[in-house]
């Protein structure tokens, strides 16, 4: 089985994909890149970024509180806080409604002159 190096998250763009990389790369060299890397894409709807950045924060607060000299120790700790917190289906509160985008993003609404 092989482990990937690291995952890469990437939005939906259309040149977020592994095919992409032939314009850059020779053949072997999207292969060796595509063999030990993951590309995660986000999800299509919703304001992913909003509630990842508040997630990948508690993750920090909670696992990695300290310098830890490898990387297994680091996917040992988030591997265990996200089993618990998935068990006690932590979550987001979600606030951020369409009325208080409108209020909050209202200069860039466009003005209809009638």
């Amino acid at each position: 089985m092989l482990i990937s190096a690291f995952a890469l998250v990437c939005d939906n763009l259309n040149t977020h994909t592994l095919g992409s990389l032939y314009q850059t790369f020779l053949p072997a060299e999207v292969f060796r890149i595509a063999s030990r890397n993951d590309i995660v894409h986000t999800p299509k709807h919703g304001s992913w970024l909003n509630m990842a950045e508040p997630e990948l924060s508690v993750l920090t607060r909670q696992c990695v509180t300290d310098r830890v000299g490898h990387q297994a120790e680091v996917r040992r700790r988030c591997d265990a806080w996200d089993t618990d917190r998935n068990q006690r289906q932590a979550g987001i509160d979600w606030q951020f409604t369409n009325d208080k985008a409108h209020i909050k993003l209202k200069r860039l609404n466009p003005k209809i002159e009638q």
